[in-house]
């Protein structure tokens, strides 16, 4: 303990030293008009004939920037050098035999040396390494002032208000503890202060960072810091490493009385008051982390506002990056998925693709969707598993998770931000999210219609016009998208122009349906479509409202030597019947079979995945995927043979 206390003793003696030759070289002081006259308020009560009114602490910190007297100084020398007093107040050292110092008595004691020796850092921060720096910025115009301000933000502040009011208290009432053993109503007077180091914190990082940039930039900014760090009251420390201690002081105080509270008997005067100081200090620190986590919440944006290369600013304080990763992009043209990005913040999504050549920004912007509007569900897509479907004003996107899990994590956190903006904005409303084919479900599209961007139906899920029913072909017939509703439609029925609202209202190509309900204007009748035949029932119609569908295999001559693969659906609606479309989103049947009277049976192959129809001669042979669905297909197709209806009862269930 004494070779601490000497530590100490020899560090205050330094910076006394160092403070008196920056006054005699020329150096402006920064001292109290009152200084010279009169005793530093804090340390001891001034004598009668020299007492002058105290200014309080508010006054003090808006007051122009002052430092602490040498005589002041001088006094922490006595003071240091009581940190023998713990040791001779060990068990059997103690002046008095029989008697010991109460531990919360020793808790203050530790305060009161760890503020000591928190005050000379201080000093050496705002009065030696600032006051130099900016000495040498003035004279030798060598790096800006502002840069130095920027460096020690507000530790002026910080230093007054410790050397001039809160280690002053703090040794007050340790030398009156005989009288006054209590220490919380002293805290609880100067804890709101400690919320000034919430500005501190913030700046630190940014602090650190341009402390680096200049030490590398400017030779005389570095010769400085090199000639102090060098000095015996550096104490052979970096300049980093005494800017650190500001930002660890308050959790110190909270460890310290935190312990001071437990170690008071449950009668103790000071039990309320230290009680209620510890929540202030608490509170202080809570308030000096949010500022850390709001200084790393606006580097993030930062950060990413590098990654992406923006042109407009991201880095706004309302902004929050909530999510962002790697996902695949299902594309309504080709056959496998792309690779993209995604950035969910609290108001807009970030679709993004990775640069090749990762030079700068390591992603390019594709679109941005509002979270305002915007709406996310899950897919039932057999050939694309765990994929969502993300639909927003400026667009709609098919997308695909890597797994389950982060399928569901990405919804949830789109679907957060939507109710989050929703609430803000005041008009939050339960969104429907029902099944595909739910009239309400579609009421809502079609009053959306041209409103927001459509979810575009894949090129391979069709093989005909959806408003004709005219197949497809390279040459004379290819597949446009409806840029309304999303259908893939041929020339002649998308050969119309509408004024779409989430394209800024710029014409697109829409089919004949969204033209007449977007613009009111009639279509001629000689390009009204015909009258429905037998096979003209939407594939998709059928299939959300179906009570069996999946793709089977058809064989024998019947289908063709090739045994091509078909959408095959039992409509609810017409549950006697079998559709064979030869894509799922198909609007026209290539087949439809007459179910009653069939009998289902296995197939001539061996194959357990094989089964066929029968009646008269008449063979329909498929195949199934699975054996567990091509059970449910007989089961379906023997209730279809028998007359069953769906209102009827049945002994089983077809679905999974």
């Amino acid at each position: 303990m004494e070779g601490a206390s000497k530590e100490k003793l020899a560090s205050v003696s330094s910076l006394v030293t160092v403070f008196e030759n920056s006054r005699t070289s020329g150096a402006a002081p920064r001292v109290h008009r009152q200084e010279a006259q009169h005793h530093r308020p804090g340390c001891r009560p001034p004598s009668p004939a020299e007492s002058w009114e105290r200014p309080t602490v508010g006054e003090a910190l808006e007051s122009e920037p002052r430092t602490v007297s040498r005589r002041y100084l001088n006094s922490l020398k006595n003071k240091l050098s009581s940190g023998a007093w713990r040791k001779s107040c060990q068990p059997g050292t103690c002046p008095s035999p029989g008697t010991q110092e109460p531990e919360e008595k020793r808790i203050v004691q530790e305060l009161l040396e760890t503020e000591q020796a928190y005050v000379a850092r201080l000093h050496l921060l705002d009065q030696v390494f600032f006051q130099e720096l900016l000495k040498e910025a003035r004279s030798s115009k060598a790096f800006p002032e502002d840069v130095v301000r920027l460096i020690f933000s507000n530790i002026s502040s910080i230093y007054q208000f410790h050397a001039q009011f809160f280690l002053p208290e703090l040794q007050r009432r340790l030398d009156d503890w005989t009288t006054t053993p209590r220490i919380g109503d002293v805290i609880q007077k100067l804890a709101p202060f400690l919320k000034m180091y919430s500005e501190y914190v913030k700046n630190f990082e940014r602090a650190i960072e341009l402390l680096a940039t200049w030490t590398d930039k400017s030779p005389p900014f570095q010769e400085v810091i090199t000639r102090i760090q060098s000095s015996e009251a550096s104490g052979s420390l970096t300049l980093q490493h005494h800017m650190l201690e500001p930002v660890q002081r308050i959790p110190r105080y909270e460890l310290l009385l935190k312990e001071y509270v437990q170690k008071l008997p449950a009668q103790a005067p000071d039990l309320a008051d230290a009680q209620k100081a510890l929540n202030m200090i608490f509170s202080a620190a809570q308030h000096s982390n949010a500022a850390i986590t709001e200084m790393e919440r606006l580097q993030e944006l930062w950060e990413v506002y590098q990654r992406l290369g923006l042109e407009d600013d991201i880095v706004d304080p309302s902004n929050t990056l909530l999510r962002e990763g790697p996902v695949l992009k299902i594309s309504f043209r080709r056959n496998g998925p792309m690779e993209r990005y995604l950035f969910l913040f609290n108001n807009m999504l970030l679709y993004c693709v990775p640069r090749v050549i990762q030079v700068g920004a390591h992603f390019q912007v594709r679109t941005r969707i509002d979270v305002a509007g915007m709406k996310v569900r899950e897919l039932t897509d057999a050939e694309f598993p765990h994929s969502f479907l993300v639909s927003g004003k400026q667009r709609t996107l098919e997308l695909q998770a890597r797994s389950q899990e982060e399928m569901i994590s990405w919804m949830q956190a789109c679907q957060a931000a939507i109710d989050q903006i929703e609430k803000r904005n005041e008009t939050f409303k339960a969104a429907a999210q029902g099944p595909e084919g739910d009239a309400q479900e579609q009421e809502l599209q079609s009053k959306e219609l041209g409103l927001r961007a459509p979810q575009w139906i894949r090129d391979k899920m069709v093989t005909m016009c959806m408003r004709c029913q005219e197949p497809f072909n390279a040459l004379t017939r290819r597949r446009h998208h409806c840029r309304a509703c999303g259908y893939v439609v041929c020339g002649r029925c998308s050969d119309y122009r509408a004024e779409l609202k989430y394209d800024d209202n710029r014409p697109n190509r829409v089919c004949f349906d969204c033209y007449t309900f977007l613009t009111g204007n009639v279509i001629p009748e000689d390009k009204e479509d015909k009258r429905r035949g037998i096979l003209e029932k939407g594939s998709v119609m059928g299939s959300e409202q179906s009570l069996m569908c999946s793709f089977l295999q058809l064989l024998g001559d019947k289908w063709g030597k090739s045994g091509p693969r078909g959408w095959c659906v039992i409509p609810r609606d017409d549950p006697l019947v079998l559709y064979v479309y030869a894509a799922p989103q198909d609007m026209r049947a290539h087949a439809s079979i007459p179910l009653l009277g069939y009998q289902v049976t296995a197939g001539p192959q061996g194959d357990p995945r094989v089964f066929q129809l029968q009646q008269s001669g008449q063979f329909y042979i498929f195949k199934a995927e699975t054996e567990e669905l091509k059970g449910r297909w007989v089961k379906a197709m023997e209730r279809a043979a028998s007359g069953w209806s769906p209102g009827e009862p049945s002994d089983g269930d077809l679905s999974d």
